[in-house]
């Protein structure tokens, strides 16, 4: 059984944004990066299917720049077995990613794929939907626990009322939530290890897939800095603040 990973390289998270001046998008220059942390949780899940014996091949795949070999390596050290680079120095929408990842899974034709959230950067919630739609797959999104079976996914997902299990045939896309699990410290010996694993690197173009933009960022701002805290005298006085300062009751 084979599972596809895609993961995505973003700004490490504990560094703080920054604006450019321009407000035209998020300063990149001499910032630390990273792989994105719903996309660890993923590779973690899925080397942990393959240390059950429930899966045979991991494959890791991202699309971006050249840098984006350094997220796949950083995934085979978790215990992917081979990575796929779709090259592309265009920070690409949430459709073009879709596109571009279903055609890279009707060319390895995965059981499942099984990816990140949403991505820490845009925040968007939107491409593992999206590719199931584009591939015509059931999907099953913010996965707490994963059980795999030989024709089929149940998976269990955290909801306003607490927890839904659902099962869906294979193949089928899953995207991964916070609580799944947690994921693993690449040891120095996976780490050489990893440099020996297969890459393949290929041009976005080469996938023959329009993966023009749909929208436009007309402005990029930092959120307003919060007013600090307040001490009253009594509980009839925080009402009254609330009322005419705050404006919420």
């Amino acid at each position: 059984m084979k599972v596809l990973v895609p993961v995505k390289r973003v700004i490490d998270s504990n560094v703080k944004a920054r604006v450019k001046p321009d407000q035209s998008g998020v300063d990149l220059a001499n910032v630390k990066m990273a792989m994105n942390p719903f996309c660890e949780i993923a590779v973690e899940e899925a080397v942990r299917l393959k240390e059950k014996g429930v899966v045979t091949e991991v494959v890791i795949v991202s699309i971006g720049p050249a840098q984006a070999a350094e997220t796949i390596r950083t995934a085979l050290a978790m215990g992917g077995d081979r990575g796929i680079h779709v090259q592309s120095d265009t920070d690409l929408q949430p459709l073009a990613i879709a596109k571009l990842l279903k055609a890279v899974a009707d060319e390895e034709k995965p059981n499942f794929i099984l990816m990140g959230k949403q991505a820490i950067d845009g925040d968007n919630n939107a491409v593992g939907q999206m590719l199931a739609a584009l591939l015509g797959w059931p999907q099953a999104t913010f996965a707490s626990k994963v059980e795999i079976s030989a024709s089929s996914a149940k998976v269990t997902r955290e909801v306003d009322g607490g927890l839904q299990t659902e099962e869906v045939a294979l193949p089928a896309v899953i995207t991964a939530d916070l609580r799944l699990n947690e994921p693993r410290y690449a040891s120095l010996p996976n780490i050489m290890k990893a440099k020996q694993k297969p890459i393949v690197a290929k041009p976005a173009a080469d996938y023959g897939v329009d993966i023009a933009p749909r929208l436009t960022v007309l402005k990029v701002t930092e959120p307003p800095k919060r007013a600090g805290g307040i001490k009253v005298e009594d509980a009839a006085a925080l009402v009254a603040k609330l009322k005419t300062e705050a404006g919420v009751i």
